[in-house]
């Protein structure tokens, strides 16, 4: 969730879970969280090129060529390494209920009022900053990058996973609006759960009622059993419309934890 900012990019990693019949036993990957200094900045050049390279997001950080904010040094960091040529080419970032209480606040809320979450804190973990190198979208990544993530959810009992998922605004944001107009109520949130966007999308004006292009991960999302819990915001940063996903583990597709938590436990943990 989050970046999984870039829909150009999310279109690119289903297109190549579609065409890429590799896997991860035929092509050499593993995944773990990462475990060294120098594991974390490769992975944060890793998201540099994605995100400000490919996609054209405005990031502040302080060291050169590298995508890193004040969460970073809190975050868990899962990252996919492709063997032969010994390089991380996937990674997707964790902050746990614990980091969040030591960073002060979730990611999430730089972008809405998620105070009808509150009582959820000391059980939900956010993720984001999710990409992959554009080399390496094919499906084996993508599946190690969930399997490792669920399996981290199941690990540590956690019962909720949350994140902004965004969409891309290339076409001024007519798309993100049809979609969030265009969304079944039975993947709306409980009014009980619900967020409020810091910078609302004018989803109303910019409407224009065609048939809504889904990014493939935030229906990957749907499809797994989480909530959109609320009206788009607009992330200015990386131009995108970004909607707030709740994932309650208990509510997950058993099919979605069977699948994904099953290859995490033959690859390095």
């Amino acid at each position: 969730m989050q970046a999984i900012p870039g829909s150009q990019q999310e279109n690119a990693m289903q297109q190549h879970l579609i065409e890429n019949t590799a896997t991860s036993r035929q092509v050499g990957y593993s995944v773990a969280l990462a475990r060294s200094a120098e594991e974390v900045l490769e992975a944060q050049r890793l998201r540099y090129r994605v995100f400000v390279e490919e996609l054209g997001a405005h990031v502040q950080s302080r060291t050169p060529g590298h995508d890193i904010d004040l969460y970073d040094p809190f975050c868990e960091h899962l990252i996919v390494r492709e063997s032969h040529a010994d390089r991380i080419v996937g990674t997707y970032r964790i902050l746990s209920p614990t980091a969040s209480r030591r960073v002060g606040s979730y990611y999430s809320e730089s972008e809405f009022y998620i105070n009808r979450l509150q009582n959820l804190r000391s059980r939900m973990v956010e993720v984001g900053r999710s990409c992959i190198d554009p080399d390496y979208r094919s499906g084996a990544v993508i599946t190690l990058l969930w399997a490792g993530l669920a399996e981290y959810m199941v690990r540590n009992n956690y019962e909720y996973l949350m994140g902004c998922a965004s969409i891309g605004m290339a076409d001024g944001g007519h798309n993100a609006a049809n979609l969030f107009k265009q969304i079944d109520p039975v993947h709306m949130a409980p009014a009980e759960y619900r967020v409020f966007p810091r910078h609302g999308l004018p989803f109303e004006r910019l409407a224009n009622n065609l048939p809504a292009l889904v990014p493939p991960l935030i229906k990957g999302y749907l499809r797994a059993g989480a909530w959109v819990c609320g009206e788009p915001a607009w992330d200015p940063d990386f131009n995108t419309a970004d909607l707030l996903l709740l994932l309650p583990m208990s509510r997950a597709n058993p099919r979605y934890v069977r699948h994904f938590v099953k290859p995490a436990e033959s690859v390095a943990a």
